[in-house]
């Protein structure tokens, strides 16, 4: 990925600058704030929507492929969101997604804090729709270490600026 910096990360409260169609370029990269995993958080998500035991019990977990405690990779895209939606894309009108394709290439540890860096693949304006846009986002959830533990690569609609051109320069 080229240079984290075209977007920084802001905080989630009301003064957060927020991104319209018109506002992103292809190459334009987001990093989000942080979230620090814990053994808690990780066996009260899989108890309520994963309830496989290397998700509940590290006992359990260690002759797994995991081999160990491992969160949920639905946690995991939980966590993700989050992050995008209080520090990481600032999508005017939210984040709405049209479609994705989510892998895990490593599992989640209760030991990782857990930050978001996405980049712009592509910007689609809509032909039938002249007040928004489609664009594809690649998003790469690390850890402290740098290591990726998911990838999404999402379609999500992106609001024109209010009275805007319905056609981009």
């Amino acid at each position: 990925m080229a240079s984290e910096t075209a977007h920084p990360a802001s905080s989630a409260d009301a003064g957060r600058p927020v991104v319209y169609l018109e506002d992103l370029a292809v190459g334009d990269q987001f990093r989000s704030g942080e979230h620090a995993m814990d053994e808690a958080q990780i066996k009260a998500f899989a108890a309520q929507f994963d309830p496989q035991p290397f998700h509940l019990d590290d006992a359990a977990a260690r002759p797994t492929l995991f081999a160990g405690l491992a969160a949920s990779g639905w946690h995991t895209a939980a966590v993700t969101m989050r992050l995008q939606v209080t520090s990481g894309l600032p999508i005017a009108g939210g984040i709405i997604g049209a479609g994705a394709e989510v892998t895990w290439p490593r599992p989640t540890r209760a030991t990782d804090v857990l930050h978001v860096v996405s980049e712009v693949l592509q910007i689609q304006p809509s032909k039938s729709k002249p007040d928004r846009g489609m664009v594809t986002v690649r998003s790469e959830t690390r850890n402290q270490h740098g290591d990726v533990l998911q990838v999404a690569t999402v379609r999500i609609v992106v609001p024109r600026k209010p009275g805007a051109s319905a056609f981009m320069a």
